[in-house]
């Protein structure tokens, strides 16, 4: 077999499982709807079962709520007649996932949901089985040709993309923002990439506040002394009204003018950039870029001049922010 075999497969099997998402796309109804807000409604927890491919299915859909602000759990479904109902309460919205609807191992727990009243849902292909007949909400999967004719593919990936569109259906429903995203990803890339001004800025002793009227040869003393390449400038009652980087005291130099004589307030940059606090570093760093900066103002709310921090480029870069 050549190399053109293999891509004229892989052609096939792809263009089978676009063929099925052409099919869900057109079967998505207002069942779709109910089951979003019944799912993000849900005052327990959402428990994902299903066998096979399907079991596969559901623990990646389970841990897709999970991750967006829904509470889910995967159950397996031999495990659970054998004890495992028992983490099943009336509050709890049960999905059950199967292509036939009529797999041996989902029957007792279609039995136990309808006995206890456990809000079903059933993601299934066949109008016929008995979970699709027995489930309160009923999304129907589209039968579709799969790979080979019997390899689950174009099937699962159907049940896959429904899950992620009732995940982030979900989502948006309860208002889940990237702050709370962030919450629940603090480790890795993604968490680095989510991470707020807050979470990186300096503050306190480690920025350099003086008064505008503060000679410019004390104010390098200072500039030294911190390290962070900038000085904040204030006037009364704190209200910041310019900073002094040390790339301005580098062209200053440069120039041979003497610096050590005037107020700090005659060479500052008025009116300096602020960002507020809870914006992802991510958004600094491009603020950054687009200014030819290294450094920002960080404040709270709408009180711009009232600066509560700082932020240097190398904050953002030693964060493994991009």
């Amino acid at each position: 077999m050549n190399k053109k075999k293999f891509i004229s497969i892989a052609n096939d099997v792809v263009n089978l499982e676009i063929k099925a998402l052409q099919k869900l796309k057109k079967n998505i109804n207002s069942s779709f709807a109910e089951a979003v807000k019944q799912i993000a409604k849900c005052q327990s927890k959402v428990v994902l079962c299903g066998v096979g491919k399907s079991g596969l299915i559901a623990s990646k859909i389970a841990a897709t709520l999970s991750s967006v602000g829904t509470p889910s759990f995967y159950l397996s479904a031999s495990d659970s007649s054998h004890g495992d109902l028992g983490s099943l309460t009336k509050k709890d919205v049960l999905i059950l996932i199967s292509y036939s609807g009529q797999t041996n191992e989902l029957k007792n727990i279609i039995r136990y949901a309808n006995r206890n009243k456990i809000f079903l849902i059933g993601v299934v292909s066949k109008k016929d089985s008995i979970l699709y007949k027995a489930s309160d909400i009923k999304l129907l999967i589209p039968q579709t040709k799969e790979a080979e004719g019997i390899i689950p593919t174009a099937s699962t990936t159907s049940q896959l993309a429904l899950g992620d569109a009732l995940a982030i259906a979900a989502m948006q429903y309860k208002k889940f923002s990237k702050l709370d995203f962030k919450q629940l990803h603090p480790a890795g890339s993604l968490g680095a990439q989510l991470k707020s001004v807050e979470d990186i800025m300096l503050t306190g002793n480690k920025i350099p506040f003086v008064n505008e009227n503060l000679k410019m040869k004390h104010a390098l003393k200072i500039l030294s002394k911190k390290k962070i390449g900038i000085i904040n400038i204030q006037k009364k009652k704190k209200i910041t009204s310019g900073i002094i980087t040390d790339g301005q005291i580098r062209r200053f130099n440069q120039k041979k003018i003497n610096l050590h004589s005037i107020n700090v307030k005659e060479i500052m940059t008025k009116n300096p950039i602020s960002i507020e606090k809870n914006e992802l570093a991510a958004k600094a760093l491009s603020l950054m870029n687009s200014k030819k900066i290294t450094s920002l103002c960080v404040h709270e709310g709408k009180k711009k001049f009232k600066t509560i921090g700082a932020v240097h480029i190398h904050n953002i870069l030693n964060s493994n922010i991009s």
